[in-house]
C-alpha cells in the first residue's frame, strides 16, 4: 500500500509536468504556423507588387495551406484568379469560402458578390444572374441592382432592365430616366420588328413619360409617323427635335427632306434647312440643302467655306471639289489647303514596328515596348 502511494506522489508531479512541456510545444508551435502565415502573405503581396503574379499565386496558395480559415487570403487569391483570366479557379476559391458553415454574414455577402463577379467576367450571365439576386436584400443591394441591370441590357431583356431600373430610382440610387427610356425605344422598335404597333405606341408612350426631354424618342415618333404616311406630323416631331437638339437633329436629315418631298413642303425645308446650317454648320446640313438646289453652284460657295473654316473635314473638301472650276476663288484654295492640313495632319505618323505603338514624332526608343530603332523612319499616312 505504501508502495503504491509512493509512486502515485511521484507519477501526479510527473504527468503535470509532462502536460506542461507538451502545451508549450503545441502553443510554440500554434505561434510559429501564425508567424509563417503572415509571412506568406506578405511575400505574395510583395510579389504582387512587383508584378510577379505568377510568383504571388503561389506565395497565396502556400498561405491558404498554412491558415486555411484566414478568408482574406481567400479573397486575395480569388481576385488575383480572376484578374488573369483564370475564372474557373476563382469560381472554385469563391464557392469553397461559401461552402464554410463558420463564416460570418459579411464576409459571405462578400464571397457571394465576388462568386458574382467571377462569373460576369467569365459570360456566365445566367449564373450571374442568380448570383446577383442572393444578394437582393443584403448589404450589396444597390451593387447587385446596378450589375443586374447591366446584365438585362448587355443581354436585350429590355422588360426586366426596365423593371430593375425604378427600383433603382424607388430606392433613391439616382436618376435612370435616360436609362428608361432607351429600353423603351428599343421594346418599341422589336414589337414595330414584329408588327405589333399597339405594344410599339405604348412602349413609345412610356418612354416619352419617362424622360420628356430625351432624344430618342422623339427621333422614333417622327421616323414612325413617316412609316405610316403622317409625312406632316413627322416634320412637326423633327422640328421639335431640332429646336432642342440641333446636333440630333442631323441624324434625321435625310429623313427630313423625304417628308418634306411627301408633303409638299420642299421650299418650307429648304429655308429651315438653311437656318439649321446658320446654328450649327454641319456637312449633314450641306448634302441636304446640295440635294434640294440640284447640282453644286457657286451660290454654295459661302456656304462650304463657313463649313471648312469653321470645322474643316475631307467630306467638306470633297463637296468643294465638286464645285465647277470657274466658282473657285482664292479664300476657296485657302480653305482647301487649311483643311487637308488639319484633316492628314493626324494621320501622318509613326509606327512601332515591334509593338504597333503610333506617335506623331519619330522615337529612338518606343514608349511602348522600350525596343530601339524599332521605328522606320517613313512616316504612315493611312487610315
Amino acid at each position: 500500500m505504501g508502495f503504491e502511494l509512493q509512486w502515485l506522489l511521484i507519477g501526479l508531479p510527473l504527468a503535470f509536468a509532462l502536460g506542461w512541456v507538451a502545451s508549450r510545444f503545441d502553443l510554440r508551435q500554434l505561434k510559429r504556423e501564425r508567424q509563417d502565415a503572415p509571412r506568406a502573405y506578405f511575400k505574395g503581396l510583395n510579389l504582387l507588387l512587383n508584378e510577379q503574379q505568377d510568383k504571388a499565386i503561389d506565395a497565396f496558395i502556400e498561405a491558404v495551406q498554412n491558415d486555411p480559415d484566414t478568408t482574406e487570403l481567400h479573397f486575395a487569391l480569388g481576385n488575383l484568379f480572376r484578374r488573369r483570366g483564370e475564372f474557373e479557379r476563382a469560381v472554385r476559391v469563391h464557392q469553397h469560402l461559401l461552402g464554410r458553415s463558420d463564416l460570418r454574414i459579411g464576409d459571405r455577402d462578400r464571397a457571394q458578390q465576388a462568386l458574382a463577379q467571377d462569373y460576369m467576367k467569365a459570360g456566365l450571365f445566367d449564373r450571374a444572374e442568380a448570383a446577383w439576386r442572393e444578394l437582393l436584400g443584403t448589404p450589396f443591394e444597390g451593387d447587385a441592382q446596378l450589375a443586374l441591370l447591366s446584365l438585362y441590357e448587355r443581354s436585350r431583356d429590355w422588360a426586366q432592365a426596365v423593371a430593375m431600373a425604378r427600383q433603382l430610382e424607388a430606392a433613391g440610387g439616382g436618376s435612370f430616366a435616360a436609362r428608361m427610356a432607351h429600353c423603351e425605344c428599343e421594346l418599341c422598335e422589336e414589337a414595330d420588328a414584329r408588327g405589333d404597333e399597339a405594344a410599339g405606341d405604348a412602349a413609345l408612350a412610356r418612354a416619352r413619360a419617362a424622360a420628356p426631354g430625351a432624344t430618342r424618342p422623339l427621333l422614333l415618333t417622327g421616323q414612325r409617323q413617316l412609316r405610316r404616311g403622317d409625312a406632316a406630323g413627322a416634320l412637326q416631331s423633327w422640328d421639335a427635335l431640332r429646336m432642342s437638339h440641333p446636333l440630333a437633329f442631323l441624324l434625321v436629315v435625310g429623313d427630313y427632306l423625304q417628308a418634306a418631298r411627301l408633303c409638299g413642303r420642299t421650299a418650307q425645308a429648304q429655308a429651315t434647312l438653311s437656318l439649321a446650317f446658320e446654328q450649327t454648320p454641319a456637312v449633314e446640313l450641306l448634302q441636304a440643302l446640295q440635294e434640294l438646289e440640284g447640282e453644286p453652284a457657286a451660290g454654295q460657295l459661302p456656304r462650304l467655306l463657313t463649313q471648312l473654316r469653321e470645322h474643316p473635314s475631307l467630306s467638306a473638301a470633297q463637296m468643294l471639289l465638286a464645285l465647277p472650276p470657274e466658282a473657285w476663288t482664292a479664300p476657296a484654295w485657302q480653305a482647301m489647303r487649311e483643311a487637308l492640313a488639319r484633316s492628314a495632319g493626324p494621320l501622318q505618323r509613326y509606327r512601332c514596328a515591334a509593338c504597333g505603338f503610333e506617335a506623331q514624332r519619330y522615337f529612338w526608343q518606343c514608349p511602348g515596348c522600350l525596343s530601339w530603332d524599332s521605328y522606320p523612319p517613313q512616316r504612315i499616312d493611312a487610315l
